[in-house]
């Protein structure tokens, strides 16, 4: 296997395999992969692919590995991973086109950075911004910004794939419009890593927002706050973020950044950004919404710089703290804006139901919920019973309330059972129809999903 990467620092095998790929913070039954290869450009992917199709391998494709659901995780055994966090270049930048082409290992972080110095934005934010370019196209990543610009699938202009055989097709192009056979592109986008692997993306950018001015809102409770965000979305108002922060989650951020939220008052708040190219508009739609919201919170702080930083900083850091300070699981359960507050009011009933203590957070504008559920004290066995039987009550509600199991961190490998037992039959036999004319020998990224 050392011949398919002749750099033996880029290939390990067996007992060589670094610790990071044996570990996960969502999968406890990790098993050892029978080799790891970090390839750096796309020919490199095809002669590991080739090999492992010839020989029957499972393949696993991981970029940073902050996947929240397995989809990066062996759980099989003897595949191979292909690392493409090597194949991290930001190759071009072309201005006519306002299309930037970058490799799958490029870190979110970077491009936005790389982009805004030049006086563009690329919209899509999710809470990690050490994840990949690679692994967001894979998951369609969504993230705070959605509510107004939209997902990662709305900033892929083409990308570059290799097939399950290392047969390499292009999908997408630079036209705004297609009309011309199957919309494979979007099939590709949110697949995990189940029918091809992604080596080249070429995304689209805008010109940045002049200006942006962020708010806090306090309530007395979760339940006033999503009422407020139905109210703001009916008036018309369309933030770039409309966040909702339970109490005991910005605590769990508090304590680990050692660092105060700029509201001390209050349970639950809505953390909310408007941006735009006029200033005195942005200032006067955030008047309107203080009035229009006046009657129902008790604190509303227009920040400034420094503070705007910090409450971003404590909402993107939520996650982290829960996993130095906790043990957890993470959901990403989405239902209609309109069952929004249903949602968030019924993970409370089951918190009351079986003992299980509840947090939620997450993108209030596009319904979409991170609910943590906690294990503190209970013993593993305990807990395996106890998830369960809340999980169960949870995706039943979701499914009547016409929600999806997952809004944006994919379906991988923790959410597959109920993925298949909420979702449709015959939309599973069409997914399983597809993976079986892209990859019919079933290797890449097998057991996730569905």
């Amino acid at each position: 296997m050392h011949h398919l990467i002749k750099d033996t620092n880029r290939v390990f095998i067996g007992d060589q395999i670094p610790e990071k790929y044996l570990i996960d913070n969502n999968v406890k039954n990790v098993n050892r992969p029978k080799a790891v290869f970090l390839p750096l450009n796309e020919d490199e992917v095809v002669e590991i692919v080739k090999y492992a199709h010839t020989n029957d391998i499972k393949m696993i494709c991981r970029g940073a590995g902050t996947g929240a659901v397995g989809s990066q995780v062996p759980v099989l055994g003897d595949e191979f991973i292909i690392d493409l966090s090597l194949m991290n270049q930001i190759k071009s930048l072309d201005e006519e086109t306002l299309t930037l082409t970058v490799g799958p290992g490029v870190l979110l972080e970077e491009v936005q950075k790389y982009v805004e110095n030049k006086g563009y934005f690329y919209p899509p934010d999710p809470g990690s911004k050490m994840s990949t370019i690679g692994g967001n196209v894979s998951t369609n990543a969504g993230g705070m910004r959605a509510l107004k610009y939209g997902t990662t699938r709305n900033y892929v202009r083409s990308m570059n794939v290799v097939l399950s055989d290392g047969t390499k097709v292009k999908l997408g192009g630079l036209t705004i419009k297609d009309s011309s056979g199957y919309d494979l592109k979007d099939l590709f986008i949110g697949s995990e890593g189940t029918l091809g692997i992604i080596t080249e993306i070429q995304l689209k950018i805008i010109p940045k927002p002049k200006h942006q001015k962020s708010m806090i809102l306090a309530f007395n409770n979760v339940v006033e706050a999503t009422d407020t965000v139905l109210s703001i979305l009916k008036n018309g108002f369309m933030p770039t973020a409309l966040e909702l922060l339970e109490k005991e989650a910005v605590l769990y951020s508090e304590s680990f950044l050692k660092q105060k939220f700029p509201s001390q008052v209050g349970n639950a708040y809505i953390l909310a950004t408007i941006d735009g190219n006029d200033l005195k508009e942005i200032e006067s739609t955030i008047l309107v919404i203080k009035q229009l919201v006046e009657k129902q919170v008790i604190d509303f702080i227009i920040l400034d710089e420094a503070d705007e930083k910090l409450a971003w900083m404590i909402r993107d850091n939520i996650l982290y703290a829960l996993y130095a300070l906790t043990q957890f699981e993470m959901l990403d359960e989405v239902v209609p804006i309109n069952q929004f507050g249903k949602m968030i009011r019924y993970t409370k009933e089951l918190q009351e139901k079986h003992k299980i203590e509840v947090l939620n957070f997450g993108h209030a504008g596009d319904g979409n919920i991170h609910t943590i559920i906690l294990k503190k004290d209970y013993s593993d066995e305990t807990w395996k019973v106890k998830r369960v039987e809340f999980l169960d009550d949870l995706y039943d509600k979701v499914k009547e309330l016409g929600g999806l199991v997952s809004a944006e961190h994919g379906i991988g490998y923790t959410k597959k059972s109920y993925f298949l037992k909420i979702t449709d039959s015959n939309k599973i036999e069409i997914m399983r129809a597809i993976k079986n004319a892209l990859d019919p020998k079933n290797l890449l990224n097998p057991t996730k999903v569905f």
